[in-house]
């Protein structure tokens, strides 16, 4: 038999009420701990910001030198490459590299035997040329005194001897005889100039230096062919001077407005790194070139290497002096790059609902309404802006034209807070 509602209901209503009895624990902890977190976080608001700590450095009088950095390679001042203008198997080889020439020195000499024949030829067709020209030269002289005896009969006879077509055969014979004569000379003349371009093919067999100077690289052997159908062969490259030298270097399109002819400049190079060496910018080219997506100009810079220390093709670092200030006002450059954070107003009033609330960020002061340059100094421990004019800087020093004096502690950034 099934208990009875009363005793039922009894039994379900302590069942649920034991059921509370043990929540309870995890109720109060959580309420202490929601308790806890809203606590801090009112004592954190209402708790004051520690002010910012500001790095100084006083503004300094000095000198400034502004450079710019550029890298090439090493040349001679004036450098020849000789080759061969004719084809040919090289019979000897004079000079090698390193060594000493003089202008018209023999480098070397080409095999000459198959010149020498055609040089030959050509003067036998001189010799020939000039026996036809004699010969028609007889010819005309034949023929002009057969004219001249003609025409004296006809004076004695009273024109009745000899015949008029004798007289005018005779006059077409001396014609003709005078331009056998000039196609003789023409003739001649061809064949002197096949001789003369025969021999100077059998000089040019020798080949000689252009200029005074020293062999920097040797490109032949004795025996080897050479091919000159198509362009010359480069034989030897001899560099007329090494005490004086040239250096090429690119200069960035962003430095380039600052270099001028005539600047000083220093460059060190791998094989002497403790070394630097001294420099003038001779000429900007006004043409650009393109490597690697980069663009540059190409500065050539006269070197002296009296002591031939120097080689070419060397790489070397160049610093071209762009300008030099004397007796500056110099600032670090990371003063004008200063810029100092927002910070609270009022600190430790309002509403928590108002510090919760996200606001805009605030500047000490803001820029210059004229784009001027701006440093901050410290007044009263409160960052303020100077709008100041700015000259020269090398990265680490900025020349400040006016605006500033000496002695004034600009701020640099902001130290770790306390």
């Amino acid at each position: 038999m099934g208990a009875t509602p009363a005793i039922e209901l009894e039994r379900l209503l302590g069942t649920s009420a034991g059921r509370r009895w043990r929540r309870l624990p995890y109720v109060l902890l959580a309420v202490a701990l929601a308790a806890a977190a809203a606590y801090g976080l009112w004592s954190g608001l209402r708790r004051p910001s520690a002010a910012p700590v500001y790095q100084t450095a006083a503004a300094a009088r000095g000198d400034i030198t502004v450079q710019v950095s550029a890298t090439g390679n090493l040349k001679p001042t004036t450098q020849v490459d000789v080759g061969s203008e004719l084809s040919g198997i090289i019979e000897s080889v004079a000079v090698d590299a390193n060594a000493q020439v003089r202008a018209g020195q023999v480098l070397a000499q080409l095999d000459t035997a198959r010149l020498r024949d055609q040089a030959d030829k050509s003067r036998s067709a001189v010799t020939s040329a000039q026996a036809q020209t004699r010969l028609a030269e007889a010819t005309a002289h034949e023929a002009e005194l057969t004219l001249q005896r003609l025409r004296g009969i006809a004076r004695l006879s009273a024109g009745k001897l000899p015949a008029q077509a004798e007289l005018d055969a005779a006059e077409a014979a001396l014609a003709r005889a005078r331009a056998a004569v000039a196609g003789a000379a023409a003739d001649t003349l061809q064949a002197r100039a096949a001789l003369h371009a025969d021999e100077t093919n059998l000089a040019k067999a020798s080949i000689r230096s252009p200029i005074d100077g020293v062999v920097l690289a040797r490109k032949i052997e004795p025996g080897q062919t050479v091919a000159a159908s198509l362009q010359a062969p480069v034989l030897f490259t001899i560099a007329q001077t090494l005490s004086q030298m040239e250096l090429d270097v690119d200069v960035d399109e962003a430095d380039v407005g600052g270099v001028r002819d005539g600047m000083e400049a220093t460059f060190s190079v791998d094989a002497y790194p403790a070394r630097t060496y001294r420099a003038r910018v001779r000429r900007v080219d006004l043409g650009s070139q393109v490597k690697d997506g980069v663009v540059s100009y190409v500065a050539v810079l006269d070197v002296d290497n009296a002591d031939l220390s120097l080689r070419p093709g060397m790489t070397a670092t160049a610093e071209i002096v762009t300008a030099t200030v004397r007796d500056a006002v110099l600032v670090p450059s990371a003063a004008l790059r200063f810029q100092p954070e927002a910070q609270s107003q009022a600190q430790g009033s309002g509403s928590l609902v108002e510090r919760l609330l996200p606001r805009m960020p605030r500047t000490a002061a803001t820029k210059s309404s004229r784009g001027a340059h701006q440093v901050w100094i410290l007044r009263d421990g409160l960052p303020q802006a100077v709008d100041v004019v700015v000259g020269a800087s090398d990265g680490q020093q900025t020349e400040i034209v006016s605006g500033l004096a000496a002695g004034t502690r600009v701020i640099t950034e902001t130290a770790a807070s306390p």
